[in-house]
């Protein structure tokens, strides 16, 4: 769609909202009676369209249930969707602030509801859990913070209150599972605001809700991503994770967030060319191009396979993209693919540029920043084999790594790197005893380093040893993983490690 049409649908969806909004804060007669939360064939429209990052379709069923039911608030609530998924997925810091009055405009509309009804406070919970992720997003800590706060109370609250009301366990239990897997130097958060987690009872909640209910069921599409999420990276069953995103319920025809969630779940899980594949279905859809995150996760897909049309998709994802999180990554994975496809010139360039583009918020680009900052490069040998198994590709990395050994490798941060390589491949392979004497190798190397090694072996060697149910040892290494504080990755790896103590001590 044309940038222009774009704009046009946005601006006229927000003039529609607002004369709602007018109309029941001063408006009388019909709009004085008490508003419902309805869950009508249009809020189901526009909801689903919002969750497959169609917003024009989901705009024109708000806009026509509006016209229909004025009364209703439940499309005050689904609007919502429209926002956090947007500002999340392509927001800049100028959209941010044009959106965020959003927020008190929302809550000031479900306040005109019933205040006896479980949705009043479910609905507000949920607008306030939004822009907590929104706050995270935008590196607005203290606010994400205090939203968060609210939903978790608010929800809370509503159990007690209504403990019937199973719509509450879907957010409930996505928050009391995040609570409890807080990296440690979030843990302030939980400790000033009161709020205490439970992995495990809040993964049932989520998973309860699901068995109850069926797809196209209210926020059942929802509370399925979550799921995904919440077994991948905080309960580390990452084969039941793939397993609902490969199923036939999980459709990711027409829905380009199911398209990124599952591609996302195939790169972490190792299965590069999955997520190729289903990036590459996903572009025939007309709003695929106005996600970048989508180019960004196919680069990805395809410098997995050292494939060179990673550079292309890579510099669309740059020149489209409005927000500043993941921009250094993507410059140094435009280095990588210059430097390994000898284009050395270019390599330098997209290294320089680092420096001077978006931010240090996550991992990823604080692991950008560093390489940036150090003259040498990586050892192409050792990038090519991290490549190809972290896609998956482990045959052709095990070949690869075989022709070398120890002694190839003198600088100590590469000699770190490659025990490490030579352990996650054949961890892969499933050739255990190699895997942990190289692991163990790579914790000696690394432990007191800045490199991310050293803390991501002992979490994979916590998996493999979880992995054959020898609890003590891997929780001895998830401890040993979280007692390295000084490196690249550290919120990934200590929340991580901080979930497999969770699990293992409280079965």
């Amino acid at each position: 769609m044309p940038y222009c049409s774009v704009l046009h649908s946005t601006f006229a969806a927000m003039r529609a909202f607002l004369c709602f909004f007018l109309l029941v804060l001063f408006g009388g007669g019909v709009f004085a009676q008490k508003h419902n939360y309805s869950y009508t064939d249009n809020c189901k429209k526009a909801y689903q369209a919002f969750l497959a990052l169609q917003n024009d379709a989901g705009y024109n069923a708000i806009n026509k249930e509006l016209a229909e039911h004025p009364k209703n608030l439940m499309p005050v609530y689904i609007a919502d969707y429209e926002d956090c998924l947007t500002l999340l997925f392509n927001g800049g810091q100028d959209e941010y602030e044009r959106r965020k009055p959003h927020l008190d405009k929302r809550l000031a509309l479900i306040n005109a509801g019933d205040k006896n009804s479980p949705w009043y406070k479910m609905c507000k919970a949920g607008i306030y859990m939004h822009w907590a992720f929104i706050g995270v997003r935008f590196d607005d800590k203290l606010k994400a913070a205090n939203y968060f706060r609210k939903s978790f109370i608010l929800l809370k609250e509503n159990q007690t209150q209504f403990p019937d009301f199973e719509y509450d366990d879907i957010f409930f239990g996505m928050e009391e599972a995040a609570v409890d897997a807080l990296p440690d130097n979030y843990k302030w958060i939980a400790s000033i605001f009161g709020m205490k987690g439970n992995l495990k009872a809040g993964t049932k909640k989520i998973q309860g809700f699901l068995d109850r209910h069926q797809p196209g069921d209210l926020f059942y599409e929802e509370a399925l991503i979550y799921n995904v999420y919440l077994n991948y990276f905080l309960l580390s069953d990452k084969e039941k994770a793939w397993s609902i995103v490969s199923s036939n319920e999980f459709g990711t025809k027409d829905n380009l967030l199911n398209s990124f969630v599952k591609a996302n779940i195939a790169l972490n899980y190792r299965k590069a060319a999955d997520a190729a594949r289903v990036l590459e279905a996903a572009q025939q859809n007309r709003y695929y191009y106005q996600y970048p995150t989508l180019d960004y996760e196919y680069g990805y897909s395809l410098l997995h396979h050292l494939d060179k049309r990673s550079i292309d998709a890579f510099k669309r994802f740059l020149k489209n993209y409005k927000g500043v999180l993941f921009v250094k990554d993507a410059l140094q994975k435009l280095a990588y693919a210059n430097y390994l496809f000898g284009m050395p010139e270019t390599a330098m360039q997209y290294k320089q540029m680092i420096a001077e583009e978006g931010n240090t918020q996550t991992d990823a680009d604080k692991h950008a920043q560093r390489f940036a900052e150090r003259i040498e490069w990586p050892n192409k040998v050792l990038l090519k084999s991290q490549l190809l198994i972290d896609g998956g590709y482990n045959n052709t990395a095990y070949q690869l790594l075989k022709r070398y050994s120890p002694k190839d490798f003198t600088k100590e941060s590469e000699l770190l790197e490659y025990h490490y390589r030579v352990a996650r491949v054949n961890d892969e392979m499933r050739m255990e005893t190699t895997a942990i004497t190289e692991y163990k190798q790579a914790i000696e190397l690394g432990r007191d380093r800045h490199e991310q090694f050293g803390a991501r072996a002992a979490l994979q060697l916590g998996f493999l040893y979880e992995r054959n149910r020898e609890h003590k040892l891997a929780i001895s290494m998830y401890r040993e993983a979280l007692s390295m504080k000084q490196h690249d990755f550290k919120n990934a790896i200590q929340q991580q490690a901080k979930a497999g103590v969770n699990r293992l001590t409280t079965q």
